[in-house]
C-alpha cells in the first residue's frame, strides 16, 4: 500500500534535549495538513541514548481555532513576564479588554502560502 502523505515543507527547531518538527504534508487528495513532533532525548539506565516522541496533528479546518489559542496563550505568557504577575483562569476576560468587545480574542491569520517556499 502506498503512503497517502506527501512531505511539502519541513521546518526543524533544535532546543537542547528537544528537537521540534514542523511537517506540511499533502493528502492525496491535496489537502494540506501539518504535523508538529517533539523528539526528546534521555539517557537510559545501561547508559544508552534514547528518544520519546510525541505527534500532533493539525488538519486545515482546524488551522484558525489553533492559531488563536496559540496566539492568545503566547500574549498571557508575555503579559504575564511583563507585569510578574499570576495568570489568569481559563476562559477569564482580560482586565484591560470589555467583555462585550466583538474583536475580543480574534485573530487574522493566513495559511494561503501554506507549504510554498
Amino acid at each position: 500500500m502506498e503512503d497517502e502523505r506527501e512531505d511539502v515543507f519541513t521546518k526543524v527547531v533544535r532546543a537542547g534535549k528537544r528537537t521540534y518538527y514542523f511537517d506540511v504534508r499533502s493528502t492525496r487528495a491535496n489537502d494540506l495538513y501539518l504535523t508538529i513532533t517533539e523528539r526528546k532525548k534521555f539517557n537510559r539506565e545501561d547508559g544508552s541514548v534514547g528518544y520519546e516522541k510525541h505527534k500532533i496533528f493539525l488538519y486545515k479546518e482546524d488551522f484558525g481555532k489553533f492559531m488563536e489559542g496559540l496566539r492568545e496563550s503566547l500574549d498571557a505568557l508575555e503579559q504575564i513576564r511583563g507585569s510578574g504577575g499570576r495568570p489568569q483562569a481559563p476562559g477569564a476576560p482580560s482586565a484591560d479588554t470589555p467583555e462585550d468587545d466583538p474583536g475580543r480574542g480574534s485573530v487574522d491569520l493566513d495559511f494561503e502560502d501554506l507549504g510554498k517556499d
